[in-house]
């Protein structure tokens, strides 16, 4: 072969081998043609059509009128919405670190080992399949109703007049911020899993040295748990901005008592679908797009300071 001809095939070999060679893709673009079809026009053509409404004054039944800035500059003086903003970042704020605190500490538990493991990582990983299903949220109520179980409880044990968890505004976000930390099944599943993946060599060699139980959870597993600890984080934190079924269901689409429980979710409903002020809504939905992706960046900005990374 002469050297133009070896030139031309190392040539061909850079940009992939010959033309024969060159794998189809094509059956690659079919499987995956379902879920482009889902992302464009489910998700990203909703996604514009909602930047652009958020523009606009729109009723669903009258055509869009282009109205600039003024949906965002009527949030900014909207009491209920501020509100539903200050309940919304309480529920978020307690709640993700107490459902986080409890799938860890139900993570040590079954990862010490015990019969009928299988078993037991099911039942308590069922609460997060049913957590934010309707069903669950009527059972929720009822149980913190005026005549509910706590209060059947606690006049039993001899509490005289129990309150009315959910029609208090003192304690109605409590009850709810309660059934998201009982939906602790997800995150404690892959907490679980993190900590298999801890070699047993380090928790001996800190044996050895004499190291405490404590020593050996805030020295070894909590560092090497960081990564895991940062991935529910993020993910829990998003959830709980877009929580609405229990508001719903639990207040009866009120978010009361006294606007108490008027997630961020439940009022752009409102505005939405019982306003039928569609434009309203749409801006509040990038308000919350933007909120969310704040939470997000803060957290990864914040992550390089206290998660370990083996590199």
């Amino acid at each position: 072969m002469s050297v133009v001809g070896e030139l031309s095939a190392l040539r061909r070999a850079k940009k992939g081998g010959t033309k024969e060679e060159t794998p189809d893709n094509k059956v690659a673009y079919l499987f995956l043609a379902p879920w482009l079809i889902g992302l464009f026009g489910i998700t990203i053509g909703p996604m514009i059509a909602s930047l652009f409404l958020s523009f606009t004054d729109y009723n669903l039944i009258q055509a869009p009128k282009w109205i600039g800035l003024e949906n965002f500059i009527a949030m900014a003086n909207d009491a209920r919405l501020l509100n539903s903003l200050r309940v919304t970042f309480t529920y978020v704020i307690v709640s993700v670190p107490l459902q986080l605190m409890l799938a860890l500490g139900i993570a040590i538990v079954l990862d010490r080992g015990m019969r009928g493991l299988a078993f037991y990582r099911s039942i308590f990983y069922l609460p997060s399949l049913l957590g934010s299903s309707v069903a669950v949220a009527i059972l929720w109520r009822q149980i913190f109703g005026t005549t509910g179980l706590v209060n059947q409880l606690l006049l039993f044990l001899g509490v005289q007049s129990p309150p009315g968890w959910i029609s208090n505004p003192d304690t109605a976000l409590g009850a709810i911020i309660l059934l998201h930390v009982w939906t602790f099944g997800s995150p404690m599943i892959i907490f679980l899993a993190g900590l298999r993946q801890i070699p047993r060599m380090y928790y001996e060699a800190a044996e050895v040295d004499g190291a405490s139980r404590r020593t050996r959870f805030v020295s070894i597993t909590l560092p090497l748990l960081s990564p895991i600890i940062f991935f529910n984080l993020v993910l829990q934190i998003i959830g709980a901005f877009q929580s609405f079924t229990q508001a719903f269901i639990v207040s009866g689409g009120s978010g009361g008592p006294s606007d108490s429980t008027m997630f961020y979710t439940l009022y752009l409903y409102q505005k939405g679908f019982g306003q039928l002020d569609m434009g309203y809504a749409s801006a509040m939905a990038w308000l919350l797009v933007v909120i969310i992706g704040g939470f997000t960046a803060i957290n990864f900005l914040a992550a390089k300071y206290w998660v370990f990374y083996d590199d």
